[in-house]
């Protein structure tokens, strides 16, 4: 039997150098992206100026309310509704915090359930 020799061939150089080499761009190329970049930001800051603008979810009566329940709780003296036992859980305290200061008519979002 024959032994059949392996080829060999010469790796090419010349594509990894393109690779490697960096484009320059012109002048007039930097200036107008610097301009580009230069309105994204503008438009940027006035979107956020925008969202500044928005009216709040809660009203300021609302979050003195839960605030006052919370201190209840805390206390150890926040009840339940019906069964008026004792609120142990944080997220409770706050949900009934909210739902006294939406029966007061304060400014809240809808519950849940109320769609």
């Amino acid at each position: 039997m024959a032994t059949r020799k392996k080829k060999t061939t010469a790796r090419k150089t010349t594509r990894k150098k393109a690779a490697t080499r960096k484009k320059t761009a012109t002048p007039q190329k930097t200036a107008t992206r610097k301009k580009t970049a230069a309105k994204e930001k503008t438009a940027a800051k006035k979107k956020t100026a925008a969202k500044k603008k928005s009216t709040r979810k809660y009203s300021r009566k609302a979050g003195r309310k839960v605030r006052k329940v919370m201190e209840e709780f805390k206390e150890g003296k926040l009840r339940s509704g019906r069964s008026g036992k004792k609120v142990t859980n944080r997220k409770q305290a706050v949900a009934i915090g909210i739902s006294e200061a939406r029966d007061e008519g304060d400014k809240v979002p809808p519950g849940p359930g109320s769609k």
